[in-house]
């Protein structure tokens, strides 16, 4: 590649992965070798925060770079305008081969194939399902190519979606822009369990690694996390043969990759079930960079946004990164032409409830909207003109999030200047001036 020829660009995002399951966040387990090489070399985020904790709504805020409460993708089951212009839009106009394989989830469709006009402008290759839970098991089942046909496989569904992944960099065109999205290691919802590759659980049977937000909660970690990390033992190994490919075909040293998920993963510790929740297990995902303008990048310690990410993509392929977008791109950071420190994360949360959150390096404020049915609410609205407070948790003493100071006196002042800048936030993001209540006696739910 010449200082004149743009980069490729490859995502992979999976679906529920905890940003601690990777060796360079400190996991003792070696699930993801080729992960933690590619971190050594390229660029980590330490504390990356997804914009909404929920898979629909972070799919359309990444290919819009936009808020879901602006995209109109704020809850499952809601579906990208095709009018809105996407990150394939963005590319495509620059000149740039565009592909999409996997988990789509935001076309409305769910098991049928997803219509050209609702495939958010990848029209150069395209093996996706609306929602291939639907259409698949974890060893075999089906997506769709750009005909509406079946691509049908029998492996497991990781290294099947690779496979196509693989043939989408045969048949693209350079420079390209591939977004390779995963289904593990979400749980399948119609067998309500997490289920590995044949003889990967029983690897970790033995005395799991289990985190310390974990221990001593109810929720089903002590039976899904050996199949959980055999997931992911199995998606790094994936990774591999995927760079792998990108060395055979000659383009890896000229290739930005980007590693994310959507949200993590909290194994029904928290009310409901695994994610939907403002609490770091739910919000805090994996995000590490390699290649071009990533090289050697270290570790950036802010906290960060995941809103950030198409900006960063745009920025790191050299093209302009429009206004309308609510990300920042990371780059200025990585090379040292703006400070890595404080930062700060604004969250959105829906279903579970109508909720708002604010991440900064040491603290958590939460609020949501109450119902008269209690506060489980927020599938019926965006956004409400009301909140309550509901957490507060000071992350330096309180990392894993047991002690909710959420309504204490001697903490008031904090909380009074997080709602602030939450406010602030909101006021930017969804052009609103809500009321938030102040809890007086404490929430007991932690």
């Amino acid at each position: 590649m010449t200082s004149d020829t743009p980069p490729n660009v490859l995502v992979v995002m999976t679906d529920q992965q905890r940003w601690d399951t990777l060796g360079t966040y400190g996991c003792p387990h070696d699930l993801t070798p080729t992960l933690d090489d590619i971190a050594r070399d390229g660029t980590v985020v330490e504390h990356a925060i997804t914009p909404q904790p929920v898979c629909a709504p972070y799919r359309a805020a990444f290919h819009t770079g936009k808020y879901p409460t602006e995209n109109d993708v704020w809850r499952e089951g809601l579906a990208i305008d095709p009018d809105e212009t996407t990150l394939a839009h963005r590319f495509a106009d620059s000149g740039y081969d565009v592909g999409f394989v996997g988990n789509w989830h935001v076309g409305g469709t769910f098991d049928a194939p997803v219509p050209a006009e609702m495939r958010g402008g990848y029209d150069d290759f395209w093996r996706a399902a609306d929602v291939p839970e639907f259409t698949s098991r974890p060893t075999e089942g089906y997506l769709y190519d750009e005909d509406g046909e079946q691509a049908t496989f029998d492996t497991y569904r990781t290294d099947a979606f690779v496979d196509f992944a693989v043939d989408a960099l045969d048949a693209l065109e350079e420079p390209f822009f591939l977004v390779v999205s995963l289904v593990e290691p979400h749980h399948q919802n119609d067998m309500w369990t997490f289920v590995a590759p044949e003889g990967y659980a029983e690897r970790y049977e033995k005395d799991p690694h289990v985190p310390a937000d974990l221990q001593n909660c109810p929720g089903d970690w002590y039976s899904e996390l050996p199949d959980y990390y055999g997931m992911i033992r199995r998606v790094d190994e994936a990774m591999n043969r995927l760079h792998r490919r990108l060395e055979d075909i000659g383009v890896r040293d000229d290739t930005v990759f980007a590693y994310t998920s959507d949200h993590g993963n909290h194994f029904r510790t928290r009310p409901g079930e695994y994610k939907r929740s403002p609490h770091d297990s739910a919000v805090r995902v994996p995000l590490l960079f390699s290649g071009p303008g990533f090289e050697e990048g270290g570790r950036i310690e802010q906290v960060v946004s995941t809103i950030d990410l198409p900006a960063t993509l745009l920025d790191a392929a050299g093209l302009d990164v429009p206004g309308e977008l609510h990300g920042d791109s990371l780059l200025p950071v990585i090379r040292g032409e703006e400070p890595d420190e404080d930062g700060e994360a604004f969250v959105q949360i829906s279903e579970s409830q109508m909720g708002r959150a604010l991440r900064t390096d040491r603290w958590k404020y939460a609020v949501a909207a109450s119902k008269e049915t209690g506060w489980r609410g927020g599938n019926g609205e965006p956004a409400s003109d009301n909140y309550v407070e509901r957490y507060l948790y000071d992350l330096r003493r309180d990392p894993i999030e047991r002690i909710n100071l959420a309504g204490r006196p001697n903490y008031r002042d904090v909380a009074d200047r997080l709602q602030r800048r939450l406010l602030d936030h909101i006021g930017a993001v969804e052009g609103a001036s809500p009321t938030i209540k102040r809890l007086e006696r404490g929430y007991k739910e932690y």
